[in-house]
């Protein structure tokens, strides 16, 4: 396993609809080892293969394993799920907004409304079919990273968007406020 280098708003890659998975052979095997070692580094909840240069329909997720992380989300913590040719097959009607970030346009933020709940169907890096039921941030990690499989980015479709503030400039806008 390998870190890949993170490309960034402005490379071609992330605007491009990327290519269909079709074989699970070793190289498959390796990019999505090095995308779980690479999210995980970053560190990141979620990354598509065009992120890191390769236009092919594969995301890796993962929600934090932290302690609090265990008591909100249980068995969903710290678990990676490998999607090959993920599609959503089914999104609740239910919006609500969220923030959003993104490892490819670091110290950036936005306001996005999405379904709260998503079944995602796919296949895991075996090629075996799979269908996952994801609801929350879970549900909107799955979404996030399947937008960068089309070529769109938070940005394209966020209702805000804002530049991050140090964590010692904010005191220092706390304390002049």
């Amino acid at each position: 396993m390998a870190l890949r280098e993170i490309v960034l708003l402005g490379d071609d890659v992330l605007r491009k609809k990327a290519r269909k998975v079709t074989s699970f052979d070793k190289k498959f095997q390796r990019l999505v080892d090095d995308m779980v070692e690479t999210m995980i580094a970053a560190p990141g909840v979620g990354l598509a293969a065009p992120q890191v240069g390769v236009s092919q329909r594969v995301i890796v997720v993962r929600l934090p394993d932290d302690e609090a992380s265990r008591e909100e989300y249980g068995d969903e913590a710290g678990k990676v799920y490998i999607v090959a040719n993920p599609d959503i097959v089914k999104a609740s009607k239910n919006i609500v907004e969220g923030v959003e970030g993104c490892l490819s346009i670091p110290g950036y933020y936005g306001a996005v409304d999405r379904p709260d709940k998503v079944t995602v169907k796919g296949f895991d890096r075996h090629g075996k079919p799979m269908r996952i039921k994801a609801e929350g941030w879970l549900a909107r990690i799955f979404q996030h990273e399947i937008d960068h499989l089309n070529g769109q980015l938070f940005i394209d479709i966020a209702n805000k968007v804002w530049e991050a503030v140090p964590e010692d400039e904010e005191a220092e806008d706390e304390d002049t406020a």
